[in-house]
């Protein structure tokens, strides 16, 4: 399988049915879930389900959640990538990893990467990023990488506020500058 996106430790390449057992793992931690606003995964066959599903929007749209691995090893730490939401006509930079590799910087270092793709590779326009209020950690994640807050709205109709933040070339080129 083909690598998309190489950082300084991180590959980042398609999800595929192979995958299955390490995703699996991933959603079905009640931790990974806990801000995601999405149950936990109870069997193989719905996370199947769900990583066809994927490799459909790679197609429809040439893009989606990559697997990321740490280089050194290939070992899985968990996704990070790009999702159409139809429903808002925006494209969603989003990240889930596995907890032992929580607090590393992966999710920051995969998101710098994810945008210039994006924005250079792709041609996007504009990226959004949404959480939950409580998940002060993916917020942060979002500033790092140059995000602006753009506003509380539900992520769901009738659901709680969540948090967006969006970002666009230029936006990230002047909140990145050192």
């Amino acid at each position: 399988m083909k690598t998309l996106i190489e950082t300084e430790r991180l590959l980042l390449r398609e999800i595929t049915l192979d995958d299955k057992e390490e995703m699996f793992q991933l959603h079905s931690n009640s931790d990974v879930q806990k801000y995601t606003g999405e149950p936990v995964v109870e069997s193989i066959e719905e996370m199947e389900h769900a990583i066809q599903q994927r490799i459909n929007n790679y197609k429809k749209y040439g893009y989606g959640r990559w697997a990321t691995f740490i280089k050194n090893g290939m070992q899985f730490v968990g996704w990070a990538g790009l999702a159409y939401l139809p429903e808002f006509d925006e494209i969603d930079l989003g990240y889930r990893f596995s907890p032992k590799y929580w607090g590393m910087g992966f999710a920051t270092e995969a998101s710098h990467a994810i945008l210039t793709y994006g924005f250079d590779t792709l041609k996007l326009r504009r990226i959004i990023a949404i959480a939950m209020k409580e998940n002060k950690a993916s917020i942060r994640v979002m500033e790092k990488v140059g995000m602006e807050f753009d506003k509380f709205a539900p992520y769901k109709p009738g659901g709680e506020d969540v948090v967006w933040y969006w970002c666009d070339k230029k936006l990230i080129a002047k909140n990145t500058r050192h």
